[in-house]
């Protein structure tokens, strides 16, 4: 491959590692075409863009970044596939989904501004709430009082109502 060429990939790869907010390395080295191709299905599906990379040139691509990266150079050894996400636990729901005998594995992430080393730390990632999932929670904890207290209020008017209906009905 000529210089130029490897030079555009890099810049291409650090271009994607700066759009999308959280990345996977994931081990593919066992995978038949079958199931690469199934897999590259449900990552279409589950808005991931999944990227399958020479590791010296991801090594290149993320040292070229403004941020420091090197918790995960020690991960990039085999056959490394990337998937570059917006939402941070979805790539980790779908290996978690898709692994059968741990493949494919999970070598490492970048996800929520963290590193994630290991095929242990799958848990976690898949556990790391989504911003809109955040913000979902907190408005239901600002909502629920709110709710207790109409509540409150139409179920006390109504027997207020019903005294004072049976009060204004009594005969003197």
């Amino acid at each position: 491959m000529r210089k130029e060429d490897k030079n555009s990939i890099i810049e291409q790869i650090a271009a994607t590692v700066k759009e999308y907010g959280h990345f996977y390395l994931v081990d593919v080295t066992a995978m038949n075409a079958t199931a690469t191709s199934a897999l590259r299905r449900d990552c279409f599906k589950s808005d991931i863009k999944l990227m399958v990379v020479k590791n010296t040139l991801l090594h290149k691509a993320l040292e070229s970044l403004e941020e420091d990266f090197s918790p995960l150079y020690g991960s990039l050894k085999g056959t490394t596939a990337v998937m570059f996400c917006n939402t941070a636990n979805v790539p980790a729901k779908l290996i978690k989904d898709k692994a059968k005998d741990g493949i494919p594995g999970l070598k490492a992430a970048y996800a929520e501004e963290s590193f994630y080393v290991g095929a242990d730390q799958l848990d976690a990632l898949v556990a790391i709430k989504s911003k809109n999932e955040v913000i979902a929670d907190i408005v239901a904890l600002l909502q629920s009082p709110a709710k207790n207290v109409i509540s409150a209020l139409q179920s006390g008017g109504n027997t207020l109502h019903g005294v004072l209906k049976t009060l204004g009905e009594r005969p003197e």
